[in-house]
């Protein structure tokens, strides 16, 4: 009998459960490991239970783009409830699992990540069983430990916990709602990417709703190397469409209410033109499929994807309509419609300005030549450091208005120069500036004296940090040792004036438009729209909207001189140009026509008795 060169011995349990680890990690994606892993705490989802990606089908694609090797940075670009979170929470699980390494996941603020931690993060890891035998319940609230790896949770309103570790997993979530960057310190979103650099095979995943176009989600966006969007199978031809806000069509009668509207609300294939309802949702879903819509390089390491609430499985077309409805005429709830359900960044329509639109506006009248509608010059000028940014503006009836003539000057005697000379209509009408005013923010002791110099033509004026009930108000410089002691200082509502400028730039060339001459230079152009109407978020959680530069380092120096002119021009009576010019009419009329006389009705009746 041979002798069995192998003897057997028997595996005890400890030995079992310590071969475990020696396992190579199962070949699975996210979404197969959620599949199969994952379960709903009742507590924190809707739906509990074990996870079932078929629910939400999109979600495949973003999460399984964690699994390519080559992928280093993932960017989603989201409407609000649609399954973000929980698909940031899906690759935390399966990192946990199968890949365990550190990893941070940065919130907006450092009470946010403690809530998320306490109410979303620790109750998946409970719900679902290998989780839980992984993950320390003793661990404290902002690092979370588990079997060969730690999970911190950071604030992005904290820069030194956002500096203090290496991470090889990143997850930033609601990027759009981070605090700007300090003096001191770069922005957090920066400062957390610095973590990962010791990682040869890092992975970092943005998620956000949009704000606005200059916010960090739509940056990262656009500066992804490919963008992928959600294409669908139209259910009556087949071809696969991307789901658009504009396909959406609902009844326009008067007289409806936005519910009755809302409910008649439906979908138009923008190929076949049928009409697609919300019963062939699901099963579109279940069939589409993520495409590149753009590619900025053939070697890719951040993949963009973007999706709207209308591929949301839960969200019916009738209720999108009925928001939008109720949100149209006030733009705070608009905007919210547009980033929140549209997962578009915030523009408002009604004053978006652009060089673009400047170079429009351009008229037949070439440079230093009056319209012959204008009927005052006005001026404003925006003091700098090195130099002064003047600009001259003809003026007519209903806010009618043409700049014709901009520039620098390096000297208050060119200002005083630029303001005294003859500018002439094509007739040769000579007109000068009437009234020009000069910003005193930066030297105010100059400027005070450069307009008791030239008193009959320039006034100082200073910019109201606060919103006015007028457009301006009149104060006086009350510097006693100042030759302008006693004089006026116009005090501007400058908010209110950009809101006048924006919206008269919107109409086409013509009466009450307002225009630019033939062959205006760019850099005034992008000057006088370098700012944009946002919605700003004050300290007792109410929303405002100012205008705020669209870059930090735009210059907008023509935009303030336009501020100005316009301040002078109503200081002079612009508004009621025209109605000088009716009543001089009016005169003529009154001259033209013979005076009735009671004597004349006399003799018109007695003539036939004339002799």
């Amino acid at each position: 009998m041979a002798r069995n060169p192998y003897r057997r011995y028997e595996v005890t349990e400890y030995q079992k459960e310590a071969l475990k680890f020696l396992q190579p990690p199962e070949d699975i994606t996210v979404s197969e490991w959620a599949d199969k892993y994952r379960v709903l705490d009742a507590k924190t989802s809707a739906m509990p239970g074990p996870w079932r990606t078929e629910h939400t089908p999109y979600l495949k694609g973003i999460m399984d783009e964690f699994n390519n090797y080559e992928t280093e940075e993932i960017i989603y670009v989201k409407p609000t409830q649609v399954g973000g979170t929980e698909c940031l929470q899906n690759m935390v699980g399966y990192i946990v699992q199968q890949d365990p390494a550190p990893t941070m996941i940065v919130y907006p603020t450092e009470m946010l990540a403690k809530s998320v931690s306490e109410n979303r993060l620790q109750p998946m890891f409970k719900a679902s069983p290998e989780l839980r035998k992984r993950f320390d319940e003793n661990s404290q609230l902002l690092e979370l430990q588990f079997d060969g790896m730690y999970l911190t949770l950071a604030g992005s309103n904290s820069p030194s916990s956002l500096a203090s570790k290496a991470i090889r997993f990143l997850f930033l979530d609601e990027v759009d709602k981070y605090p700007g960057a300090s003096k001191k310190e770069a922005d957090p979103i920066s400062l957390a990417k610095e973590r990962t650099k010791t990682f040869h095979n890092r992975k970092i995943f943005i998620t956000s709703t949009p704000t606005l176009k200059t916010g960090h989600i739509w940056k990262a966006m656009e500066d992804a190397d490919i963008e992928k969007h959600y294409f669908v199978p139209c259910p009556h031809c087949g071809e696969y469409i991307e789901l658009k806000w504009k396909q959406i069509h609902f009844p326009k009668e008067e007289g409806m209410s936005h519910a009755d509207r809302a409910e008649f609300a439906t979908y138009v294939c923008q190929e076949c033109g049928c009409v697609i309802t919300d019963q062939d949702k699901p099963e579109m879903l279940r069939k589409g499929e993520w495409r590149t819509v753009k590619e900025n390089t053939k070697f890719v390491r951040k993949v963009a994807f973007w999706m709207n609430t209308l591929y949301s499985p839960f969200v019916r077309f009738s209720e999108i309509v009925k928001e939008f409805l109720d949100s149209k005429d006030d733009p705070e709830k608009l905007q919210n419609f547009v980033n929140s359900w549209l997962a578009e960044p915030w523009e408002d329509t009604k004053l978006k300005t652009n060089a673009d639109l400047v170079m429009e506006r351009q008229t037949e009248y070439e440079e230093m030549i009056v319209p012959e509608w204008a009927k005052l010059l006005t001026a404003g000028v925006d003091v700098q450091e090195n130099c002064l940014y003047w600009s001259i503006r003809a003026w007519g009836n209903y806010l009618t208005s043409q700049n014709i003539a901009h520039g620098q000057a390096f000297s208050f005697q060119e200002i005083e120069r630029l303001m005294n000379l003859e500018y002439q209509m094509p007739d040769s009408t000579p007109l000068v500036v009437a009234l020009a005013l000069i910003d005193s923010g930066n030297d105010a002791d100059t400027v005070y004296d450069f307009c008791a110099n030239n008193s009959e033509w320039a006034l100082p004026c200073k910019g109201s940090s606060n919103p006015m009930l007028s457009h301006y108000k009149l104060s006086k410089v009350n510097k006693s040792d100042s030759k302008a002691y006693g004089m006026n200082l116009v005090l501007i509502d400058t908010g209110k004036y950009k809101d006048m400028i924006a919206g008269r730039m919107q109409k086409k060339n013509g009466s009450g438009s307002w225009m630019v001459y033939q062959g205006c230079d760019r850099e005034y152009a992008e000057q006088v729209t370098a700012e944009h109407k946002v919605n700003v978020k004050m300290g007792n959680g109410k929303v405002k909207q100012e205008w705020q530069q669209k870059t930090s380092h735009a210059d907008n120096h023509y935009l303030d001189c336009e501020v100005y002119a316009a301040t002078a021009a109503d200081i002079l009576g612009v508004r009621t140009l025209h109605l000088n010019e009716i009543q001089e009419n009016e005169q003529q009329k009154q001259q033209e026509t013979p005076q009735y006389t009671p004597e004349e009705h006399w003799i018109s009746q007695n003539e036939g008795s004339w002799v």
